[in-house]
């Protein structure tokens, strides 16, 4: 499964009153896995910035005045993209805000980038599926703050370099807490040269056996009860410890 992890930062709040996106950013994530490619563009907006906007991300005008339009990068953007499920937090507003960059484009542009002549008709939900984290994590911490660095509170994301909201680093803070999130870890060796297949068929091949001289440490009733612990307050936060099923062993 493709999924890309996206953020954007924009002019302003409201894209209906022609606020523009300034930046994206965006993280491919196959099978769980982040894959190291992204995409990331700073943008002209051709516009002045709101001073509360500006604040946040920190971007001016000024520093935006030789980056590319949105024009420029649609045809790449919507590559990346394409086809993949969209992974964003409070998706409704970067959507809409994409949206309406896709709808301003001239007529041809569309048709040239196979998008619908008629611009009410360009939708990301017909090019990808979309998945707004933002709720998830309301479904799943009712009543307590969801934002991302509350999520990254939660889930021990480091974000000490988020100064400053930023699209690409605001999308690889959000793909490291989606997966916790959504599942936490999902390869005893992640970052390993092999795939799952790989290994099981080196097992399978018994191309490797464990060393002869291999300790075996038991654990005492101290550490055995600090484990049970640790059991119910995963059984509290999801749906129950794996290691307790018939299935976990």
């Amino acid at each position: 499964m493709r999924q890309v992890v996206l953020d954007t930062e924009t002019t302003g709040l409201e894209a209906e009153k022609g606020h523009k996106v300034i930046e994206i950013g965006a993280v491919e994530i196959i099978d769980r896995r982040l894959t190291g490619r992204h995409y990331h563009k700073y943008l002209n907006p051709q516009r002045d910035i709101d001073a509360g906007a500006q604040e946040v991300h920190g971007l001016s005008r000024q520093f935006l005045a030789d980056k590319p339009l949105f024009s420029d990068v649609a045809g790449e953007f919507l590559q990346f993209i394409q086809g993949a499920e969209l992974v964003i937090h409070n998706a409704p507003f970067d959507v809409n805000f994409l949206e309406h960059e896709l709808r301003a484009l001239p007529p041809t542009a569309r048709t040239e980038l196979g998008l619908p002549s008629n611009a009410k008709a360009c939708k990301l939900d017909k090019m990808c599926t979309i998945a707004d984290s933002l709720a998830m994590a309301r479904h799943k911490h009712p009543g307590q703050k969801n934002n991302l660095d509350a999520l990254c509170r939660r889930y021990d994301v480091d974000n000490s370099s988020r100064q400053l909201h930023g699209a690409l680093l605001d999308a690889e803070i959000l793909a490291d807490v989606y997966l916790l999130m959504t599942g936490g870890q999902t390869a005893l060796f992640d970052g390993g040269s092999q795939s799952e297949s790989e290994l099981e068929q080196l097992v399978s091949d018994q191309q490797w056996t464990p060393p002869a001289n291999l300790k075996v440490v038991v654990p005492n009733a101290e550490e055995l009860a600090l484990h049970d612990a640790l059991l119910d307050i995963l059984d509290k936060e999801s749906a129950g410890a794996l290691w307790r099923s018939p299935a976990g062993g």
